[in-house]
C-alpha cells in the first residue's frame, strides 16, 4: 500500500485481527447461522497483507494478478452460494473491490515511478469511496449506544443487544462454559460481529484513498 507506514501497519493489524474473530467464528461452528464467514475471515487476511507499506515490500506483479484471480473466485462464490444471506450484496461488493484494487496494483507495479502513480480508474475509485464512507457512517451509528426509556414496561433499548441484557440480569457465571451454565463464547457474541464489519468497512475506505 501507498501511503503512511505508520497507517500501513495499524491497517495491517486492524486486518488481521478482523481475520482471526472470523476464524474463531467459524471455529465455533457457527458459519451457517453468521453467513459469509469464511469469506470475511480470507478477506481480512487478504487486506492484511495488501496493506503492508511499499516501502517494506513491493509483491511482484503476478502476486496482484493471483490476488485478483482468489478474491473473483471468492466473489463468484458469494454470489451463487450466500445467495439467501442478508449481507451478501455487501459481501459481493468487497470481494470485488478487493479485485478491483488488487487489478489496479498490478497496472502499475514495476513501472518507472510506479511508487508514485496513481493506480485504478477514478470513477470506480469514487462510486466505492461513496460507499464505504456511508457504510461505516451507517454501521457507526448503529453501534452508538441508545438511552433507556424511563418506565418498568419501557424494557430494554432499542438497538440493545439480548444476551447483553441477559448476561446483565443473570450476572457473571450463569450459564454454560466457563463461566456457568448458559454462558456464550466470546467467539459467538453477536454484538461483535457488526464492530468487525465495520473496521473493515473503514480499512477499505482507507485502501481505497491510497489508490
Amino acid at each position: 500500500m501507498h501511503g503512511s507506514v505508520t497507517a500501513g501497519w495499524l491497517l495491517v493489524a486492524l486486518c488481521a485481527t478482523a481475520g482471526g474473530y472470523c476464524l474463531l467464528r467459524l471455529r465455533a461452528g457457527g458459519a451457517a447461522r453468521h453467513g459469509p464467514v469464511g469469506g470475511e475471515a480470507l478477506m481480512g487476511f487478504g487486506m492484511a497483507a495488501m496493506a503492508v507499506p511499499a516501502t517494506v515490500v513491493t509483491p511482484p506483479r503476478w502476486v496482484w494478478l493471483g490476488y485478483a484471480v482468489v478474491f473473483g473466485g471468492a466473489a463468484l462464490r458469494a454470489l451463487v452460494v450466500d445467495r439467501g444471506s442478508t449481507h451478501q450484496v455487501h459481501h459481493l461488493l468487497g470481494m470485488l473491490a478487493m479485485v478491483y484494487m488488487a487489478g489496479s496494483m498490478a497496472t502499475v507495479t514495476g513501472g518507472p515511478g510506479a511508487a508514485h502513480t496513481a493506480a485504478g480508474t477514478p470513477l470506480v475509485t469514487a462510486a466505492l469511496l461513496i460507499y464505504y464512507a456511508g457504510y461505516v457512517l451507517w454501521a457507526g451509528a448503529r453501534l452508538l449506544p441508545l438511552p433507556a426509556l424511563s418506565g418498568p414496561a419501557s424494557g430494554p433499548a432499542r438497538g440493545a443487544v439480548p444476551g447483553a441484557v441477559a448476561g446483565a440480569v443473570a450476572g457473571p457465571g450463569s450459564g454454560p462454559g466457563p463461566g456457568g451454565p448458559g454462558a456464550v463464547g466470546w467467539a459467538d457474541r453477536t454484538e461483535l460481529v457488526p464492530a468487525c464489519r465495520l473496521s473493515m468497512g473503514i480499512a477499505m475506505l482507507t485502501m481505497l484513498l491510497t489508490l
